[in-house]
């Protein structure tokens, strides 16, 4: 369950007919399919097959970069059960950061995880060409990475799918009418999820059960009101948008979110093809680490970001505080629990937003697990989805980003 509350009342654009009529525009329109991931129960039954196959592994290394990285780290990052299998991220391609993530791996004993839904993409090929040669080396020639290697990609038209066919390697889908930023509910994020005993199938049922929420027609739609209130902030030059979840299992939820919400809304051109270049910045933030060096910037900065401030009520583990030593610190916590400490500063985060006059929008979950968390990024995916219409620009390309594959491609050609 997922409430929210404001800094202040704002006075809407659009009524709630018309935000559940584009709403529903949206998330019917056959080339947008991040809304009805949760109805593709295949999807689940996809990843389970091939989840049967590998999953006596000990180490899972998932290679991607952007939406085919972030949203799975989050993932894992939040609700890893399996302290049984490490985890290995190789998002980038520096030369050096790599050689150390694969020097720790056991490259036999190991499963693969490529995702690209192009099958294309420069930096998890790069990593798959490194990966295959040490591979060989070790005497395990290419028909037989089928045992070593998993794909997620588009079902139609990519690269990976043609190595895949070709060499019996098993390929999850990506459904081309998903982008990366939207893919975390697509095997992208749940074959990984099942080696860290993560329910799936909680996944899928609380984002479906939280989805419903988002298509009413109702005034408290937290959908509608939180669009509203950002354009209205948007409108008076707060174009920045801070989150700061308290939990370190949420941090990297912000890093999702950042690209979810840069590479969305940041546009030149409206839907007509005016120049515009419009946009809404992300900062990612946790707390209450960043009470201790960003906030000082939030507090009393330029009036120009929205603090999304994301509230656990209830957490699974918790800690006395009670002790001996003398001082004043001590003797303030002594009777509380360490859950307390972390609820009293989200708290004076709230009142001391208020009284600087900040705004804020405060969310809170009972507590994190796989319900609450699918709910958090369907809510976040369709909050994007509905600000893009509202910005009047297209929130599912990325053109500016595309410009820079074609040039890095040249600059190999070239050698300039």
């Amino acid at each position: 369950m997922l409430t929210f509350n404001f800094s202040q009342n704002i006075k809407n654009q659009f009524n709630e007919t018309e935000l559940a009529n584009k709403f529903s525009k949206i998330i019917n329109d056959e080339k947008l399919g991040f809304f009805k991931l949760v109805e593709r129960q295949e999807l689940i039954s996809e990843s389970k097959i091939a989840f049967e196959k590998f999953k006596t592994k000990k180490h899972f290394v998932h290679v991607g970069i952007g939406g085919s990285s972030l949203g799975t780290e989050m993932l894992i990052k939040a609700l890893n059960n399996n302290p049984e299998v490490k985890f290995t991220f190789i998002n980038n391609i520096d030369p050096d950061e790599i050689y150390d993530q694969i020097k720790q791996v056991n490259l036999k004993e190991a499963v693969f995880f490529f995702c690209s839904k192009s099958g294309g993409t420069a930096e998890p090929m790069a990593a798959m060409a490194i990966i295959t040669n040490l591979l060989e080396q070790e005497g395990i020639p290419l028909n037989d990475l089928k045992n070593h290697y998993v794909f997620a990609t588009d079902p139609l038209k990519s690269e990976l799918l043609n190595i895949g066919r070709e060499l019996g390697i098993q390929c999850l889908e990506i459904p081309s009418n998903v982008g990366g930023r939207f893919s975390a509910l697509s095997p992208v994020g749940l074959f990984p999820a099942l080696f860290a005993k993560i329910n799936i199938d909680e996944l899928f049922l609380g984002a479906k059960e939280f989805g419903e929420t988002l298509k009413e027609e109702s005034a408290t739609n937290p959908l509608f009101t939180c669009s509203q209130y950002l354009l209205k902030l948007k409108d008076s030059g707060i174009n920045q948008t801070v989150l700061m979840p308290y939990s370190s299992k949420l941090r990297e939820l912000s890093f999702w979110f950042t690209q979810l919400w840069a590479e969305s809304l940041g546009k030149k051109f409206d839907l007509n093809g005016n120049i515009i270049n419009t946009g809404l910045t992300p900062i990612p933030a946790y707390g209450p680490t960043d009470q201790h060096s960003q906030m000082q910037l939030f507090m009393e900065g330029p009036f120009d970001k929205c603090l999304v401030l994301l509230e656990v009520e209830n957490f699974h583990q918790d800690f006395s505080l009670k002790s001996n030593f003398k001082g004043r610190a001590f003797e303030k916590l002594n009777g509380h629990k360490l859950s307390d400490l972390m609820k009293a500063e989200f708290h004076g985060t709230l009142r001391a937003l208020k009284e600087a006059e900040r705004p804020f929008i405060h969310i809170s979950i009972n507590q994190l697990n796989e319900r609450t968390l699918a709910s958090l990024v369907l809510f976040f995916e369709s909050l994007t989805a509905l600000m893009g219409d509202l910005m009047q620009i297209n929130p599912f390309d990325q053109p500016g980003v595309e410009a820079g594959k074609i040039f890095a491609y040249e600059f190999l050609e070239k050698g300039q």
